[in-house]
């Protein structure tokens, strides 16, 4: 045969998948208005395992792992087809639908806001962006931000979430599944790093510079000029400089913004230090409460994949069949756990579109953890 007549056949196959998809969705769907009548779970674990052991036998060698994920992605489409007769009943759906109807419809401008850090921090910077009238609570520690919005303290708190050049700031991911919080806005702070030391140094003299790990490795082409100088790493750059300030020593220096030259009363030894002009880094607000203001059109979840083949593609598929824009997809490993990781998806959606909201409650209503982050704006 020529390859016309195989794709003749191809066609001819293709067509009749095609036809028994159809039927068996319909028949899936049919299945999800029994469960529904029934007070039935969609997710039957059990039988899933059975009909994949059985279809990888009844495969073949060759073929047992592709058909194991074929039938894998049907289940996850006939799931997400029958959980569109039960998104009613979801208690996030219903979540959702609360959290529309009573947030405000203007994003606040004041508030108490947990920053980590001192004054002159770059997360204080990014507060007085977002709320030109916050009331500003400083913390040590990125814990202690979760800590103060999850225990009441503050109702908002600020954090660095990734930076343009530098990437992902692992130490607030590795913390956000140890804390119940939802996300309320975002936004982009450009970073320009400037090295701060005693009035009347200089960069000749200067020996060793503090400040934070990230600050250090945006400005990484600046230590490769000046590789006499010893890094030593601290919380924050605004620690960094009020170090210096409070220092007897006159060789050392900090890297943080410019506003901490005159709160700390350093000089500027070295402008724009970082490696590029053009250097932001990604805040989040969070807040105890689900609030979802107008024009949200970013989504955060968190969610584990069971470690087998196919697991990740299948749960991307989901997103793939609505056609969401997946933005970010971070995966951080999960301690204690060999091998297990948490994965972060922030995608381009509205909760005001019924199909997102379908996709969310699918999610969650699989086996695996799952947590809705938020659904806001930057």
């Amino acid at each position: 045969m020529d390859l016309a007549t195989y794709r003749e056949r191809i066609d001819a196959i293709d067509h009749d998948i095609l036809r028994l998809f159809k039927e068996r969705m319909q028949t899936a769907a049919e299945i999800g208005r029994y469960k529904a009548e029934h007070n039935l779970p969609i997710l039957n674990h059990a039988r899933e395992r059975e009909i994949l052991q059985r279809v990888g036998n009844d495969a073949g060698e060759d073929l047992s792992s592709h058909a194991r994920i074929l039938f894998g992605m049907l289940f996850d489409l006939s799931r997400s087809y029958q959980q569109r007769l039960l998104d009613g009943d979801s208690q996030l759906a219903h979540a959702i639908s609360d959290a529309l109807e009573k947030t405000p419809k203007i994003f606040p401008r004041n508030g108490s806001v947990a920053c980590q850090g001192i004054e002159g921090a770059y997360s204080q910077l990014a507060c007085d962006k977002i709320f030109p009238q916050g009331d500003i609570t400083y913390v040590r520690t990125f814990d202690g931000v979760f800590q103060a919005v999850e225990q009441g303290l503050c109702q908002y708190g600020i954090l660095p979430i990734e930076n343009s050049s530098y990437g992902t700031v692992n130490a607030v991911y590795d913390l956000m599944r140890n804390h119940h919080f939802y996300i309320v806005r975002s936004v982009k702070l450009q970073v320009n790093h400037v090295l701060l030391g005693k009035h009347g140094s200089s960069l000749k003299g200067i020996t060793e510079v503090f400040s934070h790990d990230q600050a250090i490795g945006q400005c990484s082409a600046f230590f490769k000029q000046n590789k006499q100088i010893k890094v030593t790493l601290c919380e924050n750059t605004a620690v960094a400089a009020q170090m210096v300030a409070d220092s007897e020593r006159r060789d050392i220096a900090a890297i943080s913004s410019r506003p901490c030259a005159e709160l700390y009363g350093l000089e500027v030894l070295s402008d724009n230090i970082q490696n590029s002009d053009h250097n932001y880094t990604r805040f989040i607000v969070i807040s105890k409460q689900m609030a979802i203001y107008p024009g949200a059109d970013r989504i955060s979840i968190m969610v584990t994949v069971p470690h087998k083949p196919g697991a990740l593609y299948r749960l991307m598929a989901k997103f793939s069949v609505l056609g969401v824009n997946l933005l970010k997809l971070e995966s951080r490993p999960i301690a204690g756990r060999d091998f297990e990781f948490m994965f972060y998806f922030d995608f381009e959606g509205s909760v005001y579109d019924q199909d997102i909201v379908r996709l969310l409650a699918d999610m969650a209503a699989g086996p695996d953890l799952f947590v809705f982050l938020g659904s806001y704006s930057e």
